[in-house]
């Protein structure tokens, strides 16, 4: 499905080569929309500069030698040199049924696929998930689609913090409680947030407990077998909470995903003496640190990054350096996103700069920080419970479940709903409200977390888009036609048609947009827009009265690739689509 607006570049382009010669074949056409036009090319005014002449003369010039065969319908310079573009009817028309006709609407695969580690979620072993997870793991996933969809080779990591000293208190509560609760899982092992601060408590109030707990930290970093069993137990506790969570939210990782940074463990001392080896690393106060050029404290000292701490232990930095080493050696990926909370920004920064002085990132291989906001209470503060502690994700995604089907209840409706298909339903509304409202916003932006405006039917909400996608799915079914039926042809006589049909054609262009900037906003933008367009086709076109046979037909096939366009879109957000509502 060609973008109008690189159709357009292109074609302005080649009417620059032929006026003024091949040299300015490359010059921006600087293609804008336009409230006179679908868009406008404003090449004339910086161009004239160079050229030494007016700019409504460049824009004349460029527009006498414009081909506008098959594809503009119009052309007119306005202003000092705005050339105002619109395009033909039969055009957008022919373009949205080659998009109806393909199995992809239209949207080839990339022809230079990468091999991309979307890291995300990134929950701890033994800690429930909670409202700060939320963001990391639906705006990974959503990554991870689009670049998959665009034919990527996605790799999902789901790098789960399972390893370092607090499992050591943490595997001693659970020999108290008997390893045994753990597989019949009793309530004291499976409810994480319990167990965690039962063994902290201890931990601070029982000395004895303390030194068994340190010991068992040097059992299980040394490789102990007995240890690393129990440790083990932990973790599948875990995963089978993690599962239930990412259930509930539609996501795509699974424990095939899980690299946690156990995994790295027996890496961190090769990739700290790699660094020692390239003087790299060197010893400062005692720790091991790297100090990458342009970091700097308060005062103006060379900022330091520590790879090895004064007492041998190693942190975060060389877990995450080791895991650039693996991925660039071993994984042989092209491209690393981390999914991960804005404030992480300082440590992404540093040790992305380590990386690049070993050699590890290059040209060739990009690694970028996909810096995740804080989600807000209605406070405008960090979202918390009204005990000021932190809001559990599994909790607040039942909450919006229960709101949606209180809202849902409100709806009049011509036939009513067994109590299977209203829970089912419900729960996608629910979930695809609260997963919607956070893909709307930018990543790196924070936002207000506010059931009352997520669900609603009304406005640039989950809900909305869902039930545009089920109100096209009810005319198919009143009208006794399977939507992949419509065939055609797309003829476009209204301006509410000829406004859907473009809003259409930009669907290839966001998601190449979305996938390179790894921001599933723009993707959840552009199908709000999409639905709002429909909407208003919906009220100005009628489909199963329409005057005649040949306007049905088209105005059926519109429907039809607006409910394609809509559910792909949705899908590739994790944002779930009904068939009714």
């Amino acid at each position: 499905m060609p973008d109008p607006q690189l159709v357009l570049a292109a074609r302005v382009q080649a009417a620059l080569s032929a006026a003024f010669g091949p040299s300015y074949a490359d010059a921006d056409p600087v293609i804008r929309p336009s409230q006179f036009a679908d868009l406008q090319a404003n090449v004339a005014l910086p161009l004239a500069k160079r050229l030494g002449r007016k700019p409504r003369d460049v824009a004349d010039e460029i527009a006498a030698r414009l081909d506008t065969a098959d594809v503009i319908a119009n052309v007119e310079v306005s202003g000092p040199g705005f050339l105002n573009l619109t395009l033909s009817d039969a055009w957008i028309a022919g373009e949205a049924q080659n998009a109806l006709e393909d199995a992809r609407l239209g949207i080839p695969e990339t022809a230079a696929p990468q091999r991309v580690v979307v890291e995300y979620s990134s929950p701890n072993v033994a800690k429930e998930m909670h409202v700060g997870h939320l963001r990391t793991t639906i705006v990974g996933d959503a990554i991870a689609r689009i670049l998959g969809f665009l034919g990527h080779e996605v790799v999902r990591d789901n790098h789960v913090g399972d390893w370092g000293t607090p499992f050591g208190m943490l595997i001693e509560h659970l020999l108290d409680l008997g390893e045994d609760a753990a597989a019949r899982d009793d309530s004291s092992v499976s409810d994480l947030t319990a167990f965690y601060q039962a063994a902290r408590q201890k931990f601070d109030a029982d000395e004895a407990f303390a030194d068994r707990s340190r010991r068992r930290v040097v059992a299980l970093q040394a490789g102990d077998p007995e240890t690393l069993r129990l440790w083990q137990i932990l973790v599948d506790v875990s995963k089978r909470y993690f599962n239930l969570v990412y259930r509930q939210l539609g996501v795509t990782l699974t424990d095939d995903d899980i690299k946690g940074e156990s995994f790295y463990n027996d890496m961190l001392a090769p990739t700290v003496r790699e660094l020692e080896d390239k003087g790299i690393a060197v010893v400062s106060e005692g720790a091991l640190c790297a100090f990458p050029p342009g970091f700097t404290g308060r005062e103006g000292e060379p900022l330091p990054m520590i790879i090895r701490k004064s007492d041998g232990g190693y942190n975060y930095s060389t877990t995450d350096l080791a895991t650039i080493r693996y991925r660039v050696d071993t994984e042989r990926v092209d491209r690393m996103v981390y999914v991960v909370g804005a404030p992480q920004a300082l440590h992404f920064q540093m040790v992305f700069a380590v990386a690049r002085m070993a050699g590890w990132l290059s040209d060739d291989v990009q690694a970028e920080h996909a810096k995740i906001g804080n989600v807000l209470g209605t406070d405008g503060k960090i979202l918390k419970t009204r005990a000021g502690g932190t809001v559990k994700l599994a909790e607040l995604l039942e909450e919006a479940v229960e709101r949606a089907g209180a809202v849902f209840d409100e709806i009049q409706r011509d036939e009513p709903l067994d109590d299977a298909t209203r829970a089912a339903i419900v729960r996608d509304v629910g979930i695809g409200a609260v997963k919607y409202a956070d893909l709307s916003v930018a990543l790196d932006s924070e936002y207000v977390f506010d059931f009352d405006r997520m669900i609603t039917f009304n406005g640039k909400t989950g809900p909305y888009l869902q039930y545009a996608a089920a109100r096209i799915r009810s005319i198919f079914r009143k009208g006794g036609l399977a939507p992949e039926d419509a065939a055609g042809p797309i003829v476009l006589t209204e301006p509410a048609e000829r406004a859907l049909a473009l809003q259409l054609l930009g669907f290839g262009s966001v998601l190449e947009q979305a996938a390179a900037a790894a921001e599933p906003h723009k993707l959840a933008t552009y199908v709000y827009a999409v639905a709002d367009a429909y909407t208003t086709f919906h009220e100005n076109c009628p489909v199963l009265k329409a005057p005649d046979e040949a306007a049905r037909a088209s105005r059926l096939a519109l429907c039809a690739v607006t409910l394609r366009t809509l559910e792909t879109g949705l899908h590739l957000l994790g944002v779930p689509t009904p068939e009714r509502m």
